[in-house]
C-alpha cells in the first residue's frame, strides 16, 4: 500500500510540474524580455550573427597557408605499348620496337602548401566580411526593437479583450436588471411591450458582442504567444492592467526628447548599405590588379611491376620537391571589367541617394510619432470625461425610464453613447501605449 502512496504521489508530482510549465505569468516587461531571448525572429537573428563570425573567418583564412596532402594510384589494367624506331637498338632502319614504359602499378605521395602573396580582392574581401557581421548584428538590433513595439501591441489587444469582457458583463448585468423591471411594469399595465422589446433588442446585441470578444481574447493570447515565442497554446496570466500600464505610458518628457539621426538603427543600416556598396566597387577594381601565388611541394613515388594490387614492397621510393611562384596579371577584358565597376559606381550612387532619403524620412517618421503620441495622450484623456459623462447620462435615462418619464428610445440613445464611449475609451488608452512604443522606435530610444 505504502509504494502505491509513492507512486500515486509521483506522478501528480509530474502531472504538476507539467502544468506548471505551461504557464506563465508575466508583466510587460517580463514578456519583453522573454520575446528578446526566445521570439522566433530573435532567434534567427543571433543565429544570424553566428554565420557572419563563421563567414568572416572562412574569408580571413583564404590570406592564410593551406597544406593539403594527395595520394594518386594507378594500376594499368593493359599497359599502352609505344613504337620506337628499332634502329635505336641496333635493328633494320624503317621498322619499329613494341615499348613498354613505366611500371604496372604507381603510387604517389605529395604534400603541398600553397600561400596567396598579393590578391586586391581579397583585402576587399576581409573588409567586406567586417561589414556583414556589423549588418547582422545591426539587424539584431533592429529586431530586438521591433520585437518591444510588437509585444506591447499584443499585450495591449489582451488587456483590451479582457476589459471589454468585463465591461460587457457588467452592461449585460444592468440590462437583465432593467428588462427584469420592466417586464414586472407591462405585466402591471403601466408601460408598453415595445419598451420591454426594445430592452431584449439591446440585450441580445450586447450578449452577441461578449460571444465575439471571448473568442478574440483566445486568439489575443495565441497571437502574444507567437509574439514571445511560445507554442501558442501556453497560458498565460498578465499582472499589468490596462489602466496601470496607460498611467504609466504618460510621459510628456517623451515628446521632447532629442532626435539623434547619426544614433538611429535605420539611418545605420542605411550606411552600412552604402559601405557594402562601396567596396563592391572597390572589389571590381581589384580585379584588375594582379595576383601572386605560391606554393611548395613535397613528396615520393613508388613503381612496382607486381600483379598483387598495392604490392609495392622492396621497391625504392624516389623522392622529389617544388618550389613554384605563379604570377597573373590581366591585360584585356573586352571592357568587361569596366562595365562592372561602373555598374557598382552606379549602386553606390543609388545607395547615396537612399541615404538621404532615410535621413529624410526618419526625421519626419520622428515628428509624426511626437504628434501622434501627443495626440493619443489628449484622446484619452478626453474619453475619459466623455465617458464620465456617458455614464451619468445612462444612468439618468434609465431612472427616467423606469419612472415612465422617458421614452425607450431616449434610454436606447443614451445605452448606445454609452456602449461607444467605452470602446472609444479603451482603445484610447490602447493607443497611448502603442504610440509611445512606436515612438521610442521612431527615437530610438534603446531596450531597457
Amino acid at each position: 500500500m505504502k509504494k502505491h502512496l509513492i507512486i500515486i504521489v509521483a506522478i501528480l508530482f509530474t502531472l504538476s510540474s507539467s502544468s506548471q510549465e505551461n504557464q506563465m505569468t508575466l508583466s510587460l516587461d517580463q514578456a519583453i524580455d522573454y520575446a528578446i531571448k526566445n521570439s522566433f525572429s530573435n532567434r534567427i537573428a543571433k543565429e544570424d550573427i553566428k554565420s557572419a563570425k563563421k563567414q568572416k573567418w572562412e574569408t580571413t583564412t583564404i590570406g592564410f597557408p593551406s597544406i593539403n596532402a594527395g595520394i594518386d594510384y594507378q594500376n594499368f589494367l593493359k599497359q599502352q605499348v609505344s613504337l620506337i624506331p628499332a634502329e635505336f637498338f641496333g635493328g633494320t632502319p624503317g621498322e619499329f620496337t613494341e615499348v613498354i614504359f613505366g611500371t604496372k602499378q604507381n603510387l604517389n605521395l605529395a604534400i603541398t602548401l600553397k600561400q596567396l602573396l598579393f590578391d586586391g580582392s581579397y583585402f576587399v574581401g576581409l573588409e567586406s566580411a567586417r561589414t556583414f557581421l556589423k549588418i547582422s548584428e545591426q539587424a539584431k538590433e533592429k529586431t530586438e526593437l521591433l520585437t518591444r513595439e510588437a509585444v506591447i501591441n499584443a499585450y495591449g489587444n489582451v488587456l483590451i479583450s479582457e476589459e471589454s469582457i468585463k465591461i460587457l458583463k457588467g452592461n449585460i448585468q444592468i440590462l437583465e436588471k432593467s428588462l427584469n423591471d420592466t417586464q414586472k411594469i407591462f405585466e402591471n399595465g403601466l408601460t408598453e411591450e415595445e419598451n420591454v422589446e426594445q430592452l431584449e433588442i439591446t440585450l441580445g446585441n450586447i450578449k452577441s458582442q461578449l460571444s465575439s470578444v471571448i473568442r478574440l481574447k483566445a486568439i489575443a493570447y495565441q497571437m502574444l504567444n507567437l509574439t514571445m515565442g511560445n507554442d501558442i497554446d501556453v497560458k498565460l496570466t498578465l499582472t499589468d492592467t490596462l489602466d496601470s500600464l496607460t498611467r504609466s505610458n504618460i510621459d510628456l518628457r517623451l515628446i521632447s526628447e532629442s532626435f539623434n539621426l547619426n544614433n538611429h538603427i535605420d539611418y545605420r543600416i542605411a550606411e552600412n548599405d552604402r559601405e557594402s556598396k562601396r567596396l563592391l566597387m572597390q572589389l571590381e577594381k581589384s580585379r584588375a590588379l594582379p595576383t601572386l601565388n605560391a606554393l611548395i611541394n613535397y613528396g615520393t613515388q613508388m613503381n612496382s611491376n607486381s600483379t598483387s594490387l598495392l604490392d609495392f614492397s622492396g621497391q625504392r621510393g624516389f623522392n622529389y620537391s617544388l618550389l613554384g611562384v605563379s604570377l597573373n596579371v590581366p591585360l584585356f577584358s573586352s571592357l568587361a571589367r569596366s562595365s562592372r565597376t561602373q555598374r557598382a559606381k552606379i549602386n553606390l550612387d543609388i545607395a547615396d541617394i537612399q541615404l538621404k532619403e532615410t535621413e529624410e524620412r526618419l526625421s519626419l517618421e520622428a515628428k509624426m510619432a511626437r504628434s501622434d503620441y501627443q495626440l493619443s495622450i489628449e484622446n484619452y484623456q478626453t474619453a475619459k470625461k466623455n465617458l464620465d459623462l456617458a455614464e451619468k447620462i445612462e444612468k439618468k435615462q434609465r431612472i427616467k425610464f423606469v419612472e415612465g418619464i422617458s421614452s425607450s428610445f431616449d434610454l436606447t440613445q443614451a445605452q448606445n453613447q454609452l456602449y461607444s464611449q467605452q470602446q472609444t475609451f479603451i482603445q484610447s488608452m490602447l493607443d497611448v501605449i502603442a504610440k509611445k512604443a512606436a515612438l521610442e522606435n521612431a527615437l530610438n530610444i534603446p531596450l531597457k
